[in-house]
């Protein structure tokens, strides 16, 4: 029987035992004056930090299929959002990019243009890195790396819930679903023309970063932060619950869904609670802070709702009692697969 893996994320419980192998492991022992990890590879966690004298080192990096110009601003952006919900600012990007055989000048200096306005926009500067034309691909990947600094030491992981606390969703979803899948669900004749507009334009409204709203809910008091990209909204509110080791108990009236997300979804026979949801915040608060934040956020213009409370336990259910659906694979990568 064949025990090959189906496109996406490696499953949780493989990638979970594979990561064990490296618990514990925390740099160079026996010189205290070199970097020491203190937060490594773990389910759910978006970066890893690592302390140096003068403070935290935070780093995430994630790779870009995404095909069309917006390639470079997806690898930007994405990785930025890791680091950011560890509520640190991005600041120094590198990447590699591999470049399949046939591009040309134009289209090299197209996706870098697009990596240099996505590095304004965020605030962040592009250290490094290495360009290839390669026939190993057969179209353009950019695997991004983004770092950032925290002087003070302060991070907030993703495994920081704790029981008692609320959950605030900040950004609809799925805003990144609705960007990749608006082409092939406008060949379904099934999307109004109004929605197709608002998906193929939801890379920059409502955009997919999460930088901003991330580390104002730091400044709120945020406990946790998360930020669900593949598996969708289901999947992010998984990995939290199980990054803490709490149960969320979650009110699905309350969910802030993307039209356009939704309607695209459902075109092509997708559930919008497993299609990729980058720009999107998980949030954690203690329960006395959580009014202050959801005033903080919605004054500096942010959509932001209480969506739900962790309790003692585990898994992530409706109010209702029933079990959100968890998802095997990211439900944008099973329509794609056809």
């Amino acid at each position: 029987m064949s025990d090959a893996l189906r496109a996406g994320k490696l499953p949780s419980k493989l990638l979970g035992e594979l990561l064990r192998e490296f618990a514990g492991d925390t740099g160079s022992p026996g010189e205290p004056s070199f970097a020491s990890v203190r937060l490594g590879p773990a389910i759910g966690e978006d970066a890893c930090a690592i302390d140096v004298p003068a403070g935290t080192l935070v780093a995430a990096t994630d790779p870009i299929t995404l095909v069309g110009s917006e390639l470079g601003s997806f690898a930007v952006t994405i990785n930025a959002n890791d680091v950011a919900v560890m509520g640190v600012r991005p600041r120094w990007f590198m990447a590699v990019f591999l470049l399949p055989i046939g591009t040309t000048e134009s289209e090299v200096r197209a996706l870098f243009a697009s990596v240099r306005a996505a590095l304004d926009e965020t605030g962040a500067t592009l250290v490094g890195g290495h360009t290839e034309i390669t026939g190993a691909v057969s179209q353009p990947i950019v695997v991004g790396q983004m770092m950032g600094f925290s002087p003070d030491r302060r991070i907030v992981p993703t495994g920081g819930v704790r029981a008692g606390e609320g959950v605030i969703q900040v950004g609809p979803a799925p805003i990144e679903a609705a960007v990749v899948l608006a082409e092939q669900a406008g060949r379904t004749g099934s999307v109004p023309d109004d929605m197709m507009a608002r998906a193929r334009a939801a890379l920059r409204d409502p955009g997919i970063s999460v930088v901003d709203p991330a580390l104002l809910a730091v400044q709120c008091g945020a406990t946790a932060m998360h930020d669900p990209t593949e598996g969708g909204l289901s999947s992010g509110l998984y990995e939290l619950s199980r990054a803490s080791n709490v149960a969320l108990e979650i009110d699905e009236r309350a969910i802030r869904w993307f039209e356009p997300g939704v309607v695209v979804c459902r075109a092509l026979d997708a559930n919008p609670w497993g299609a990729i949801a980058s720009g999107t915040l998980l949030a954690a608060f203690p329960a006395n802070l959580v009014d202050a934040a959801l005033e903080a956020l919605a004054d500096a213009g942010f959509e932001a709702a209480l969506i739900g409370r962790a309790r003692s336990g585990t898994g992530v259910r409706l109010s209702d009692g029933s079990a959100v659906v968890e998802f095997e694979r990211d439900e944008v990568a099973r329509v794609a697969s056809g």
